[in-house]
């Protein structure tokens, strides 16, 4: 039942629809569960007053110990609570126990979310909202609540978001842990992004990819290989794209392990950077459990120092 669901969010999402809590009932999904909405707190707040986020806390939380926190940026048209119906993060952070936030874009003049990301996506009417700060506060918001393990703060970011995840990993390095980005790619200007930290990078695309292409857009955007050769260079990899001899079964249509997993060499221990080539894949995969428990083991295995 769950995947027949999710290809029909999958579908909905693919076709660039505006979604939000309003269209669960027609996708036959449940509104969001067992999550609290948040306005940031004065002292994170500043200019951001009024714009809230959505978190969850897991029922095994304990505030004598510090725990991981992952903040899920949805994709384009799309909002947190939706992309959490797609990706089904919570359940994950319940199981393994992890502080989880998943807050919203604002909304464009025609009322699609999205987030101020790069330069082609996805702030089309010129926005000056700066989502690098709002989401630094979000972070921060979460900190002063919660005991978060500084080490191990993490973003996961779709299309639009996945963008976005590039960009908070180019400026806020000294904070994030690392991050996966799901068929959203670099800055199309290398130079634009200035890590102060190395970061490990996984990023995960489909080869049919037909909104955010895998190979790029000349001029608009770099494809998935060149994204990670970036990032490799940005981390001080010495060697090159090496296939790991792995292939992973993540997207439920797809018969077999379609999923190609390669890795750069010679990269230091604080900055892997890794590329899933979903073999067939399109812009919203329908992805089994392994998904979200595999990215969540590469965030895991590679805290900041």
């Amino acid at each position: 039942m769950r995947s027949m669901l999710l290809a029909c969010l999958a579908l909905w999402l693919g076709c660039g629809a505006a979604v939000d809590e309003s269209t669960l009932p027609l996708l036959g999904l449940p509104p969001s569960q067992g999550v609290v909405s948040a306005e940031l707190s004065p002292q994170t707040a500043g200019p951001l007053d009024g714009r809230p986020y959505q978190y969850k806390v897991p029922t095994r939380y304990d505030k004598t110990k510090p725990t991981p926190l992952l903040v899920m940026l949805h994709g384009f048209s799309a909002s947190g609570s939706v992309e959490e119906l797609y990706l089904n993060i919570g359940a994950l952070a319940e199981s393994k126990t992890f502080l989880y936030a998943f807050p919203d874009g604002t909304k464009n003049p025609v009322g699609l979310r999205f987030w101020n990301a790069m330069e082609w996506c996805c702030n089309f009417f010129k926005s000056g909202v700066d989502d690098v700060a709002y989401l630094n506060a979000v972070i921060a918001d979460m900190q002063s609540r919660f005991n978060v393990d500084a080490k191990r703060i993490f973003v996961v970011g779709h299309s639009n978001g996945g963008f976005m995840a590039h960009r908070v990993a180019c400026e806020l390095s000294d904070k994030v842990a690392g991050i996966v980005s799901l068929a959203g790619q670099q800055w199309n200007d290398p130079t634009r992004c200035q890590p102060k930290q190395h970061v490990p990078i996984l990023h995960v695309h489909g080869t049919l990819d037909a909104v955010i292409g895998y190979l790029g857009v000349p001029g608009l955007y770099p494809g998935a290989k060149e994204t990670v050769q970036i990032w490799a260079q940005k981390n001080g990899c010495g060697g090159r794209l090496t296939y790991s001899g792995e292939n992973r079964d993540l997207d439920l249509p797809l018969l077999g392990a379609e999923t190609k997993v390669e890795q750069f060499t010679g990269c230091p221990s604080d900055g892997p950077v890794e590329l899933w080539t979903i073999q067939g894949g399109g812009h919203v995969p329908v992805f089994n459990s392994f998904f979200t428990s595999s990215i969540y083991e590469f965030l895991m295995s590679h805290p900041k120092p």
